[in-house]
């Protein structure tokens, strides 16, 4: 209830640090390089990198944990005009079944997540991923106390599910 209650403040009262508005170039080369197909953006905040996904052709599910996060994503996909993008509030820890995913997309969800609730995103992941499929993540290395995910965590997380690069 807490880690809700934060994220909701946070965006109520301005724009998170890794709310950035823009695309990060590492999506922007996959996206050149890779055919559209199907997406999931974990942790997808106001939908920046979800309406990117949709304006290049992507069919994509944004998933966050505020409803003031997925509302102002709505708002900026219809502002957009793209059609198929869909966000859901909910934890990236107790998704449903949404089918399977040609990408998986993290921009600072997983190393927000409490490590022991971790094991449930990545069985989540690793039962949505095609084979072939790419999971793009984008984290905080621990730091001062911060939240935070280690390289070798990382590994040992989706160990058996797939290989990293």
């Amino acid at each position: 209830m807490w880690r809700r209650l934060f994220f909701e403040l946070l965006y109520r009262f301005g724009r998170p640090r890794w709310d950035t508005g823009i695309t990060p170039p590492e999506l922007v080369e996959f996206v050149a390089r890779t055919p559209a197909r199907r997406a999931v953006d974990l942790g997808c905040g106001t939908g920046t990198n979800a309406v990117y996904l949709a304006e290049h052709g992507w069919e994509v599910i944004g998933v966050d944990f505020s409803s003031l996060a997925v509302d102002r994503a709505r708002w900026r996909a219809q502002a957009a005009g793209v059609l198929r993008v869909r966000f859901l509030r909910n934890d990236v820890t107790e998704l449903p079944d949404l089918g399977t995913f040609d990408l998986a997309y993290d921009i600072g969800c997983l190393h927000a997540v409490p490590s022991h609730r971790r094991p449930r995103y990545a069985a989540w992941l690793a039962a949505s991923l095609r084979s072939g499929a790419s999971y793009l993540l984008n984290a905080f290395t621990p730091s001062g106390g911060g939240p935070g995910i280690t390289r070798p965590d990382v590994e040992r997380l989706f160990a058996g599910s797939f290989a990293l690069e």
